[in-house]
């Protein structure tokens, strides 16, 4: 083995997450060291965020042309080219691999080894044939497809997310295990490029948003024609035919449905397989490595960042933890995470956003001293002019007004939920928002309008007129 490489940064994990953090370690003056073992990028460029985000875009196009006689525009029902879709889908990662390169790191001033790294010992490990000791670790190796242990699942050819992209031909019949934000972008996805497609979730699909967004999702989701089985669990999987049989129980009865195709889409596990991290003294939980506030391990030498921490599972909080890190482990600031204002999109039709508390965590948190306010996009001219009057914004504040929450089932509603997302991580009150001036006519104007709402009993009520009374009365 040739000398070892000493280095101030060695970052585990070529993804979102540990790019991040070398990036801005190098071009700050300190040597770094960077370790990925397949594909630069990570899940986020290669088999998630942009893959999904492109065909669903294509399937947006799609639709929308399905639509076109609402707005005087009359075409032929749109043909969809399945094969010419997963082309643009391509493309699009093309288009991003260059910023995620081997090349561009190297030139950036990273030293980059393609290989699995496993400890040795509390400060190096080994990866490419050589030993790399660094002043300090980050370990951003990510996470891969979970798969559930139902009977027979592993004698078909299902799909994960890693293997989806892949698929050429629209599947007949999609049949997708699991509710949650990619499942559900990936059922409306198929379902509008042309597949049938069935949704079986153990419990209510996208579990962590509101009640009340959800049911607009459920709404357009099953308008579009995709069964929903909510509450429902999946006993066993065998092969029929060319495809498979899904046999289920869902409200007290057992049901069997066929399908060309399986996606599971029922969550995700970190990668720490083969790591050697008990010989890097660094202690995991429930499969993901424990971390503190200022996301150092049980080896205060190393951190772990992303999606191996079994935390927020969101491609946004890999800058948010690389500067966490960057400031931790080159200026020695005891920065510490705070994920209060982290907000998420679900990128169906209409899109459904959220930050903070929603109703029922404020009020589990708060009890009854909250107040909740609401605006339907129906209310909304550009939204009216669109023809995109399906959703509401929903915001929940403390009894003086300081916002606790907001979430947007709506037109555009990942591009709204950034100002409350400000307005949470400041600690805003929602006179704020109401106070600001939003342009006409435009869907910014329902955020106005929902804080406008709160004060609509205090500005409107008897109080206030018998001030406005007495005013007039004095001249």
């Amino acid at each position: 083995m040739s000398t070892p490489i000493e280095t101030d940064i060695c970052v585990i994990g070529g993804g979102s997450a540990g790019l991040s953090v070398a990036a801005g370690a190098v071009q700050m003056g300190a040597r770094v060291v960077l370790i990925e073992k397949s594909r630069m990028g990570g899940d986020c460029l290669n088999t998630g965020c942009v893959p999904s985000k492109a065909l669903l875009a294509a399937a947006h196009h799609a639709h929308a042309l399905s639509r076109s006689a609402e707005f005087g525009i009359h075409t032929s029902p749109p043909t969809v080219n399945f094969a010419g879709v997963m082309a643009h889908v391509r493309d699009v990662i093309a288009e991003i691999a260059p910023h995620d390169s081997v090349e561009r790191f190297e030139r950036l001033g990273c030293t980059v080894i393609t290989d699995h790294a496993r400890f040795t010992g509390k400060n190096e490990l080994v990866a490419g044939g050589q030993t790399v000791r660094a002043r300090r670790f980050v370990i951003a190796t990510g996470s891969r497809a979970a798969i559930p242990p139902i009977p027979g699942l592993s004698d078909v050819n299902y799909l994960t997310n890693e293997t989806l992209f892949e698929n050429t031909t629209c599947p007949d019949h999609l049949i997708i295990i699991g509710g949650g934000p990619i499942g559900i972008e990936m059922a409306q996805a198929h379902r509008r490029l042309g597949a049938r497609v069935t949704v079986i979730e153990q419990g209510s699909i996208l579990p962590k948003d509101d009640p009340d967004l959800v049911a607009v999702a459920r709404r357009a989701l099953e308008d579009d024609g995709i069964s929903l089985y909510e509450n429902a669990m999946a006993k066993r999987v065998e092969p029929h035919g060319p495809g498979c049989r899904i046999t289920m129980t869902h409200k007290g009865a057992e049901l069997t449905i066929d399908g060309s195709h399986l996606l599971v889409a029922t969550g995700r596990s970190p990668n720490i397989v083969d790591m050697g991290l008990d010989l890097a003294g660094v202690e995991c939980a429930k499969g993901a490595i424990m971390v503190d506030a200022r996301l150092r391990t049980s080896n205060k030498k190393i951190f772990a960042i992303g999606d191996v921490t079994g935390g927020l599972q969101f491609t946004h909080m890999a800058a948010y933890d690389a500067g966490i890190v960057i400031r931790n482990a080159l200026f020695r600031l005891p920065a510490k995470i705070n994920y209060s204002a982290v907000p998420w999109v679900t990128f169906i039709n209409p899109e459904i956003a959220q930050v903070g508390l929603t109703e029922n965590a404020a009020r589990a948190r708060h009890g009854n001293d909250i107040r909740v306010v609401t605006w339907d996009y129906a209310e909304n001219d550009r939204a009216r002019a669109e023809r995109q009057t399906c959703g509401l914004i929903k915001v929940v504040t403390t009894a003086s007004g300081r916002i606790l929450g907001a979430g947007i089932a709506g037109h555009q509603a990942g591009e709204l939920i950034g100002l409350w997302s400000l307005a949470i991580s400041r600690k805003m009150k929602i006179g704020a928002v109401a106070g600001h001036i939003a342009p006409y006519p435009t869907l910014g104007e329902i955020s106005k309008r929902v804080a406008g709402v709160w004060y609509t009993p205090s500005l409107f009520g008897k109080k206030t007129r018998k001030i406005v009374r007495l005013l007039l009365r004095l001249g």
